[in-house]
């Protein structure tokens, strides 16, 4: 039997989803723009969706923008920032190297169209340094975008200390909380954060939706044209199921976060543990405390990336490097490079990650031929 340990890439749809979209697909197929009974009956349902999460994320309903996914939300956040701070002289952002690419390309993006961006390095566990933080900001500085918990190595990131700093210097602060969705409290009444990008499919919610939380009194300039949906925001006609979908799956995570913690946690750990008895060499990447208790990033040195997970795939176990695949190569992790690693781990990392419907007893039997694969591919003994 399969044992799927790829969570981090996307999750399986939660059932109760599921039923709460299946109306959505069928008799309540109405455009929720439309004045008609047919489209209010939608428009209702979209409204409740956006309360939910609203009300998981401790924000505002109209502080909520839906869009395609959490790609998305991080291109709005970015472009929409830097053009609306043009227009007040500000023309610098400031990011870290190891963001995803949503955040990383559009950066590369606005540079093409005339604007700095900075790209914070980061120690050997992935985390920034505050110093250099204040030592990028200046007085033309529009968007901080500094990702929560990072989604190769489950590196956490200071939030609130960027937040705070970023505050300080007059700048907007977004962080893409996408993976940290459903494992980490996300309070933007606590937190200082002024754009936060979450996605339904990363907690047993629906593909192709996700949304931005903008706070009240930021402007940002709209980027897609051609209706007035989104309060403005987004034009597009809105993915009426999938945003259903991801209303019941932010309910779900919220109700079951602590649980789904330590179930994540117990998973990681039993990976680990039968590493250690077995005896084979792995190196954990990330850092050692502060990180997403679903995501283990590993390497075995000896092994080759793309080499390992054929072999685990053949074997049954779903896992990932963790980083792009362009024209069916895989690439060494632009995560792992920029923690400056050692060539020997940033060539046999593999990203494992926990979720729905995992048990302690798979994982560990995951792990198991895991060591055996290793050994297999080494030529070592026992």
């Amino acid at each position: 039997m399969a044992i799927y340990l790829d969570h981090a890439a996307t999750t399986p749809v939660h059932p109760e989803v599921r039923q709460v979209m299946l109306p959505f697909l069928d008799a309540y197929f109405g455009n929720p723009s439309s004045i008609h009974q047919f489209g209010r009956s939608v428009r209702q349902a979209v409204d409740e969706a956006r309360d939910k999460l609203a009300g998981v994320l401790g924000a505002q309903p109209g502080e909520i923008v839906f869009t395609s996914g959490g790609t998305e939300a991080d291109n709005f956040a970015l472009i929409g920032a830097a053009l609306s701070g043009r227009k007040r002289g500000k023309d610098h952002l400031i990011t870290s190297a190891v963001e995803h690419h949503a955040v990383l390309d559009t950066c590369r993006h606005l540079e093409r169209i005339g604007f700095r961006v900075t790209y914070l390095p980061v120690d050997e566990t992935g985390e920034i340094r505050l110093d250099a933080l204040r030592e990028a900001i200046d007085d033309r500085t529009a968007l901080v975008s500094v990702m929560y918990g990072n989604n190769e190595v489950g590196t956490l990131q200071p939030v609130e200390a960027i937040g705070a700093l970023a505050h300080e210097h007059g700048c907007l602060f977004h962080t893409d909380a996408v993976q940290a969705f459903g494992y980490e409290p996300l309070d933007v009444r606590r937190l200082p954060v002024d754009l936060l990008s979450v996605s339904a499919h990363k907690i047993n919610g629906p593909k192709g939706v996700g949304a931005l939380y903008v706070a009240r009194g930021v402007s940002l300039t709209p980027h897609m044209f051609g209706g007035s949906q989104e309060m403005r925001r987004r034009a597009g006609t809105e993915n009426v199921p999938g945003i259903v979908g991801f209303g019941k799956a932010a309910e779900l995570a919220a109700a079951s976060r602590r649980e789904h913690l330590e179930q994540a946690r117990r998973c990681r750990e039993a990976m680990i543990r039968v590493w250690e008895r077995e005896e084979i060499p792995f190196t954990v990447n990330g850092h050692p405390r502060r990180h997403l208790p679903h995501i283990l990033n590993v390497s075995f040195p000896g092994t080759e990336t793309e080499t390992l997970l054929m072999n685990l795939d053949l074997e049954g176990i779903a896992c990932s490097s963790g980083s792009a695949c362009t024209s069916g190569t895989l690439e060494v992790s632009h995560v792992l490079k920029a923690m400056n690693l050692p060539d020997e781990i940033l060539r046999s990392a593999v990203r494992f990650s926990f979720g729905l419907g995992n048990t302690v007893e798979e994982v560990t039997k995951a792990a198991e031929t895991v060591a055996r694969v290793v050994r297999r591919l080494t030529g070592g003994g026992r």
